[in-house]
């Protein structure tokens, strides 16, 4: 049987779905990814991860169901660059929150963000409580990848920790996924080692954040090392990333607010 909430019929998701389902929403992005990458980047990891653990946690029995992704996200950071689409932050957290207040038309109270582009992170998490307050819905938020920023130990380039756009370990995951759609003549690095010198301040879990645009530090709007990049690393990233989202699911199965 399908997962795809959006292949059922009407009255099949009303059947299907009780209090008990999870229903995962893939949250992706169609922006700028240098030279060597396609716009839909972020779209192509998200929904390849929520496909593949769903059908995975379903073969576990778990209940659980995916959405279609929903692409066109807050890509502001992007908006310099063609190609790039983008919503307001406004329009994005009416969007989730109109996804949320419909999904009551259903039985299912319990709605999974995962999510494909570090844009919408602040906004996703904002939208659980909003979602939870409003709705009475259980909300939770996740990476659909975790693609670390490379040091340059275990074959990768050292990326001093900035390594977030289009660098090694997120084009490595695209030529496992969708190979025809990179073009390793374009591969170059932009790494601004300086800023992986501060020891509070930067990307990848430090704690004091800034605002930016991602042609701040070079034309190529990349964040990375994409040299050296290779399918076989995707894959492992991705079947790490998969491994990740189906055990974060059957956590939320079984998840409860009071002990």
């Amino acid at each position: 049987m399908t997962r795809l909430l959006a292949e059922l019929s009407g009255p099949a998701a009303a059947e299907a779905l009780t209090e008990k389902s999870i229903v995962v929403l893939p949250t992706g992005a169609i922006e700028h990814h240098g030279p060597h990458l396609p716009l839909a980047t972020d779209a192509i990891v998200a929904e390849a991860s929520a496909t593949a653990a769903v059908a995975r946690a379903a073969a576990m029995g778990l209940d659980v169901w995916q959405l279609p992704t929903l692409s066109i996200t807050k890509s502001d950071e992007h908006s310099w660059a063609p190609g790039t689409l983008w919503l307001t932050p406004e329009t994005m957290m009416q969007t989730v929150v109109d996804i949320g207040r419909s999904l009551l038309t259903t039985r299912a109270r319990t709605l999974v963000f995962l999510n494909g582009h570090g844009g919408n992170v602040a906004l996703l998490n904002v939208a659980n409580r909003e979602l939870r307050r409003r709705f009475g819905l259980r909300t939770f938020f996740m990476p659909a990848a975790r693609v670390p920023s490379f040091d340059g130990t275990d074959g990768g380039p050292d990326e001093h920790g900035t390594g977030i756009h289009a660098g090694h370990g997120e084009t490595s995951m695209i030529m496992h996924l969708r190979p025809e759609l990179v073009d390793a003549s374009q591969f170059a690095a932009t790494v601004p080692a300086h800023i992986g010198d501060f020891r509070h301040i930067g990307f990848n879990g430090k704690p004091v954040t800034f605002g930016w645009l991602s042609n701040d530090f070079g034309p190529t709007g990349v964040l990375g090392d994409p040299t050296g990049a290779n399918a076989a690393h995707g894959a492992e990233l991705f079947e790490q990333s998969v491994s990740f989202v189906v055990e974060a699911l059957e956590e939320i199965s079984r998840f409860d607010y009071t002990a």
